[in-house]
């Protein structure tokens, strides 16, 4: 029989082997991220030719995220997200190697889906360590998400155009893959569920519940919110406000700032306030930072906006994948981040849309409408979750 004191280390060694999972995760997206403009001179390509690659990325998410929950079912939510980790690290190379404009499509298909199957099972290996240890953990590991991004822009930004894009491409790539064959074997091997992989709790494995798609669609305008602000808020200070130069991303660097303390400190709210409230809350937080970025054009209360709803977002998706993974387990995770994914790719182009014909500002205002929906109808989700194996830790 195994000791508590045992189960404790063992699942304090996975809460830190899934952190530097997610940490991986994150600094592989930016480090494609920052390596963008470089593959776009290389290979000679337009405005519209870039935009139709990076819709591949998230594509290949969309077809590896609902099978990822079944997959967590059968084989156990620790081997998914090991071998998830690998994948995420070495689909970069293929991407900053592609040699044309097909191959980095193809290429970038393959670390979209590898990032989308990691997401949800990393995400299911976090509820996992919430259960074993018995408090919540889910924001602080989506906060070394944001930290993983963090590290792998000031990276890149010694070694763009300094080294070339294979050499980062197999830096990053070398010291990822023995990072996440190390901490792979941190994880705890949860063991399968025949029932979640087949459904057998709430009908057919595609059959979503009412609590599920109202929890999917919340998610779906809490990222929407985020992609605004990850992608439209240099051009708001640009446009707008009339800044130019290394100021225009002031209000990014407010936001991104603000949602990794916010993710620091998360967990500790949870316990406090509990997840409805943090949920909740947090949206107003984030309508009240939009409407004062939106209402107060200058660079100051702008400033103040992004960073309100920086903190704000910051809990809404962790807290929200955790519902629905302590609901239905890996299944219910790939549910709702299928959902919700879909405010990354149609949340930025519908801005972009809207604001060619009403102006910025106004485009704008689809994410603070977004958070508002959160705060309304944040509640009613979790009281129309089915109930599941365990409670969102309080």
């Amino acid at each position: 029989m195994t000791e508590p004191g045992t189960m404790e280390k063992a699942a304090e060694r996975a809460r830190h082997g899934v952190s530097a999972v997610f940490l991986l995760s994150g600094a592989m997206t930016a480090t494609w991220a920052v390596n963008i403009p470089e593959v776009r001179d290389r290979l000679h390509l337009t405005e519209g030719a870039l935009g139709l690659a990076l819709l591949a990325v998230g594509v290949g998410s969309l077809i590896t995220m609902p099978p990822t929950g079944r997959w967590t079912a059968r084989f156990g939510s620790g081997r998914v997200t090991a071998f998830g980790a690998v994948a995420c690290v070495l689909s970069l190379l293929p991407v900053l190697a592609a040699p044309s404009y097909s191959a980095l499509l193809l290429a970038l298909l393959v670390f979209g889906g590898s990032h989308g199957l990691v997401d949800v099972a990393m995400n299911a290996q976090g509820v996992t360590v919430e259960r074993r240890l018995g408090r919540p953990v889910m924001s602080r590991l989506h906060a070394f998400f944001s930290l993983g991004g963090v590290l792998g822009s000031l990276l890149g930004l010694a070694l763009v155009g300094r080294v070339s894009l294979l050499a980062h491409g197999l830096l990053v790539a070398g010291l990822g893959t023995a990072a996440a064959l190390l901490v792979g074997r941190w994880l705890l091997p949860d063991a399968p569920d025949p029932a979640q992989e087949l459904g057998a709790d709430s009908g057919p494995r595609f059959l979503l519940s009412p609590g599920v798609w109202l929890l999917g669609t919340l998610c779906f305008f809490g990222m929407l919110a985020e992609g605004a602000n990850y992608d439209w808020a240099a051009l708001y200070y640009r446009d707008i406000l009339g800044v130019s130069g290394s100021q225009a991303g002031l209000g990014y660097a407010a936001f991104v700032a603000a949602m990794t303390l916010g993710r620091w400190v998360g967990d500790r709210a949870r316990t406090r306030f509990g997840d409805e409230a943090l949920v909740r809350g947090g949206a107003l937080l984030t309508a009240l930072g939009l409407g004062l970025a939106l209402l107060a054009p200058q660079t100051g209360p702008a400033t103040l906006g992004f960073a309100l709803s920086g903190l704000g977002l910051s809990n809404v998706v962790p807290v929200l994948y955790g519902a629905a993974g302590h609901a239905l387990a890996g299944r219910g995770i790939a549910q709702v981040a299928t959902l919700g994914y879909g405010g990354f790719l149609l949340g930025p182009p519908l801005i972009g849309f809207l604001a060619a014909h009403l102006g910025l500002g106004l485009a704008l205002g689809t994410a603070l409408a977004g958070a508002g929906v959160v705060a309304a109808l944040g509640g009613r989700a979790f009281r129309l979750l089915p109930p599941g194996r365990g409670a969102p830790v309080q």
